[in-house]
């Protein structure tokens, strides 16, 4: 199959990215750095969970950050959701799209969300049903995809079964997840064509972490297939507090650079993702890990000390 000639990519570090610093940021820094990512030309920008403070107390201040983020004209904040209560939330802010997660592997879905897979997609039945009618947009997470923390085998099949059970309650996008960074390229070329057997190509998405360095690697093997919509965070933040080891997700400017070089169009401005990066680095003090961002820094540094 020919590659893509244009991708779409969800930027999701404001969600998936800071919900696993051990630190909290501020709202005020939050809403800056989304309204930093709002300018650089991406269209989808996760931008809070409305999950339970006590689970995850990093975003715990998902209302003031909604409310407060300048919601720029074309681009589009999908919240997660755990449940109706966080669906109504979510819904009370303005939220006019949604997320909402279960897993490929039971151990996962059973520490994540204590729900059994199969309790999970009962529970996110009527949470779609009411924002389908709400008129809402609606994406599911399938963690687990590639591979269980917890010992569990996860098989293609399971991954197709509750993929096809989240369409059939009416997602209209499935970003399909390697939550702790084991998958490989042969893995991807067995699950894709899998799912397409049942699943529209166009509302399929990956989210790949690059705990193990295979994250492109991945992310290369899927643009094979024809799949042109892929989660990233930039700088690479990220992880999961409830899959030990895993790390941060695929770099957004890691995957900008390797499109852009390839001549694939995605819309967006790699040095003004960079800027975002820059700031979120600064307000958790930390390095970065997207490879990336990290070169083109010190390029950058270098021509400025010369």
């Amino acid at each position: 199959m020919p590659l893509p000639k244009s991708v779409t990519v969800v930027e999701v570090g404001a969600r998936d990215g800071l919900q696993n610093e051990k630190t909290v940021v501020d709202a005020a820094d939050k809403i800056a750095y989304v309204d930093l990512l709002s300018r650089t030309g991406l269209r989808w920008i996760e931008a809070t969970s409305f999950v339970s403070p006590k689970a995850i107390p990093q975003l715990a201040d998902a209302e003031e950050v909604f409310a407060g983020i300048r919601k720029a004209p074309g681009v589009r904040y999908p919240v997660l959701v755990p449940n109706l209560k966080g669906y109504e939330r979510a819904k009370a802010c303005g939220a006019d799209a949604i997320a909402v997660f279960t897993a490929a592997s039971q151990a996962f879905t059973k520490r994540n969300i204590n729900m059994s897979v199969e309790e999970s997609i009962e529970t996110f039945a009527e949470v779609v049903r009411r924002a389908k009618s709400d008129g809402m947009w609606v994406r599911g997470y399938v963690s687990t995809a590639f591979g269980s923390p917890f010992g569990d085998a996860v098989t293609p099949q399971m991954v197709r079964d509750v993929c096809v059970q989240l369409t059939e309650l009416g997602c209209d996008q499935l970003s399909v997840g390697d939550t702790i960074g084991v998958g490989v390229p042969t893995q991807v070329d067995e699950i894709v064509p899998l799912l397409v057997r049942d699943i529209p190509l166009d509302r399929l998405a990956f989210h790949f972490h690059d705990t193990r360095g295979t994250a492109l690697a991945n992310v290369y093997a899927a643009l094979q297939h024809g799949v042109a919509v892929f989660d990233a965070s930039s700088g690479g933040l990220g992880g999961c507090p409830y899959a030990p080891g895993a790390t941060g997700n695929v770099g957004t400017e890691d995957i900008l650079y390797m499109l852009q070089g390839m001549g694939i169009e995605t819309g967006v401005d790699l040095a003004l993702v960079r800027a975002a990066s820059r700031f979120i680095r600064g307000v958790i003090d930390h390095d970065l890990t997207s490879k990336a961002f990290q070169a083109l820094e010190a390029a950058e540094a270098r021509v400025a000390t010369s």
